[in-house]
């Protein structure tokens, strides 16, 4: 006879001392024994485990092809059909095999490379890699890095193997320059530099309203918020200190309503970092619904050609236009610029229609 495992002595000593589990939750130490009510004869086995551990019928398969369930001390398959009476065992946690990146032909616009590092300018729509919760495989697919890893094959591995040359990051719906590493020297040469604030990032956005000032500094502490967790804000505690600073390129009175188009520059990188930032002076960037701006603008009364017609900006307007910093092996500083992309061009010539005469330029906003 075979012996027992570890995992089988522990549920026969629990047996034997009479505990039946009727729920239990992934949290708990294991092993996990549930008893099989009578009512629960003919379920499977999955069905079982998924309504009493709570989690996803992904994962009850997982810990079943992992031999991690037993029935009667036995390994069972997740069709098992159940009799009602049979003591079930969880002996421990799925465990998923790494995600690794993988190459996909993807097209990017390569603004510069060398032999150390590639600047790309992110078309909004694309995440730079898949999030740190990744554990399906569709979830690593059309990112950056998936098109990185087509076009040049060898990337730093300082990142890990789901963030391959990932210096720093733009948000999903951001557009604009980053920089990749293609070897751990230059990441981490370039990383030290994001730490000491010696990279230059410059931002166009514009916002909804006319903000007062013509320029400004907000320095104000980011943190993850509490309730809604996607979004983060300045007015939590314990965050980290981030400063953007802005400058007003003109301020636009529209058929569709006021609006100012601003260069911000940030000195770090927190997540969301402008879009929180603007969004606490009550000046959303246009198209970021998350922070507070309207998913669609309507045509004023008497300001517009087109009265009564709405229109949206399918992600936000935002775009990293310029990116100046050393570089990694010459110690020579260099600088990229990619102007505003054609859709964000087209926002607002559609917005400013024949209105534009009422444009505002900043000398004579206030």
């Amino acid at each position: 006879m075979k012996a027992a495992s570890g995992a089988e002595r522990r549920v026969n000593a629990l047996a034997e001392a009479g505990c039946s589990i009727v729920s239990v939750t992934m949290a708990e130490t294991f092993p996990k024994l549930i008893s099989v009510a009578p009512e629960e004869a003919g379920k499977r086995l999955d069905q079982l485990l998924a309504s009493h551990l709570e989690v996803s019928r992904a994962r009850v398969q997982q810990l079943i092809s992992e031999e991690k369930v037993l029935v009667n001390n036995a390994a069972a398959k997740a069709s098992l059909k159940l009799r009602g009476g049979e003591r079930v065992a969880v002996t421990g946690v799925a465990e998923p095999p790494p995600l690794r990146a993988v190459a996909e032909e993807i097209p990017i616009d390569i603004v510069y490379e060398d032999d150390d590092l590639a600047v790309i300018n992110k078309a909004a729509g694309m995440m730079v890699h898949a999030g740190a919760g990744a554990t399906e495989e569709q979830r690593n697919r059309g990112t950056l890095v998936n098109a990185l890893l087509h076009h040049f094959a060898i990337l730093s591995a300082v990142g890990g193997a789901m963030r391959p040359g990932i210096v720093h990051r733009l948000d999903k719906e951001t557009s604009g320059l980053l920089v990749v590493a293609k070897n751990d020297e230059a990441h981490r040469k370039l990383a030290e530099q994001f730490a000491r604030r010696e990279v230059k990032k410059s931002y166009l956005a514009l916002v909804h309203g006319w903000v007062k000032k013509d320029s400004g500094t907000i320095a104000a502490s980011i943190s993850r918020d509490r309730v809604r967790r996607t979004r983060m804000t300045t007015r939590g505690s314990g965050g980290r200190l981030a400063v953007s600073h802005y400058r007003v390129l003109r301020r636009l009175d529209t058929g569709f309503g006021k609006f100012t188009q601003l260069e911000i520059k940030i000195d770090t990188g927190r997540t969301h970092q402008i879009r929180v930032h603007m969004a606490s002076l009550g000046h959303p960037v246009v198209g970021d619904a998350l922070y507070g701006a309207p998913r669609e603008m309507r045509a004023r009364r008497g300001r517009a050609t087109d009265e009564g017609a709405a229109i949206s900006l399918g992600r936000n307007f935002l775009h990293a236009e310029r990116l100046e910093m050393e570089h990694p092996r010459t110690g020579k500083r260099v600088a990229f610029h990619r102007p505003l992309p054609e859709e964000l061009e087209a926002f607002l010539r559609r917005i400013e229609g024949d209105a534009a005469s009422r444009e505002k330029d900043v000398a004579g906003a206030e």
